[in-house]
């Protein structure tokens, strides 16, 4: 048997509403937020006693999926912020936007920062890496 499609990418966060206003200015759209508990949650995930906040993001073609979550227990662990970009683990999420100097002036409102310089790669693509809430880090592709 073969996967069928890749759902979504999840992100835990320390604060689901900035995080959300964060993808929604990127151009994602809130399909829905929820809580979630229950016994079903805490066996899913292994933990005990989950009480969470999601809100599910779409990409305008409706092809990519982004969950964030924000634990209200157990308590989130904490994380060093700014990690280098070679750490082990969830790498970045990337995205291609329209244009890619608008998207970093709208996303530095939200608390964003650029970690290098924009990139030209070949003739017709232009990328960075930018930091976003809890420290995610996401990729910025423009191609043209």
């Amino acid at each position: 048997m073969t996967i069928q499609q890749m759902a979504n990418v999840g992100i835990v966060v320390d604060d689901l509403k900035a995080a959300v206003a964060f993808f929604i200015e990127l151009g994602m759209e809130l399909e829905g937020e929820a809580e979630i508990e229950g016994a079903w949650a805490d066996r899913a995930v292994g933990l005990d006693g989950i009480r969470c906040g999601v809100a599910m993001m779409a990409t305008p073609d409706g092809h990519g999926r982004l969950e964030l979550s924000q634990y209200h227990s157990p308590a989130l662990l904490p994380s060093p912020r700014n990690q280098p970009h070679n750490i082990l683990g969830t790498h970045r999420v990337m995205y291609m936007v329209d244009d890619i100097d608008d998207t970093i002036a709208r996303l530095r409102r939200h608390g964003g920062e650029l970690i290098g310089e924009v990139a030209q790669f070949g003739e017709n693509t232009r990328l960075c890496y930018f930091r976003g809430p809890a420290g995610i880090i996401i990729g910025l592709a423009e191609y043209k």
